[in-house]
């Protein structure tokens, strides 16, 4: 069976949503501590949303050092599947694992809410049960969701297709290009500001944009990695 490990750092909130979220998709769950020297055979990485660290310095600044995420990076250069949610995005920034930055959101407050979004991408090991164009919607909560990127990075990504998720209807938070979620070059790694662990089972999640899977639209990004991982 797959095995998909989830990161815990000291003020990770959304870990046992993100381990119940693998289970749910087929995978077993495994459980990572922020100061594991290595990943437990794992064979994909959830780094889950919160507030690692308390948000000292800025979001992810910290958890980017913790000696576990030294196995993170070197397993994304080796092609494991790795997914950033929220304060997990933020803290793959801080690695340089993905591009851009996070800052605070451009109306200065937090934010939660259901939200919808494209999906631009789908050769990534988490996007690859989706269809281009696909409408979802994703339970969202941040402070600091606002993505940057200068105005030649964002035109790289736009022209390399490393956007994967894009925000549709208003725009929550200010990120340059409705921009919701990115990608490395490899399609490896993926990061993105909403919460698809709090979309996996119906009654308990959001109304689907496409209708017939109430409520469970983020369980294909978990099971697409499934499917990479069986696939390779």
């Amino acid at each position: 069976m797959t095995r998909i490990g989830v990161i815990t750092f000291p003020g990770t909130l959304d870990d046992v949503d993100a381990l119940r979220a693998v289970r749910l998709a087929g995978a077993e769950p495994v459980s990572l501590w922020h100061k594991d020297a290595d990943l437990h055979g794992v064979d994909a990485v959830v780094v889950p949303g919160g507030f690692s660290y308390g948000d000292y310095l800025r979001c992810g600044a910290i958890a980017r050092f913790a000696p576990v995420m030294d196995e993170v990076i070197e397993a994304t250069g080796k092609g494991m599947p790795v997914l950033g949610i929220c304060n997990g995005f933020q803290i793959l920034a801080e690695a340089h694992l993905l591009p851009g930055a996070l800052i605070r959101n451009d109306h200065q407050k937090f934010i939660c809410r259901e939200q919808g979004l494209r999906v631009e991408s789908t050769t990534t090991a988490w996007t690859n049960l989706f269809e281009a164009g696909d409408e979802i919607t994703i339970p969202m909560k941040n402070g600091e969701g606002n993505f940057i990127a200068s105005p030649e990075e964002l035109d790289r990504l736009e022209g390399e297709g490393l956007v994967v998720f894009r925000y549709t209807g208003s725009n929550p938070n200010g990120s340059a290009r409705d921009i919701a979620g990115v990608r490395n070059e490899r399609g490896n790694v993926v990061g993105l500001m909403p919460h698809p662990e709090h979309a996996v089972e119906p009654g308990f999640g959001p109304d689907s944009a496409a209708g017939p899977r109430t409520g469970v639209d983020g369980l294909k990004i978990f099971q697409s990695a499934i499917s990479a991982l069986v696939g390779a």
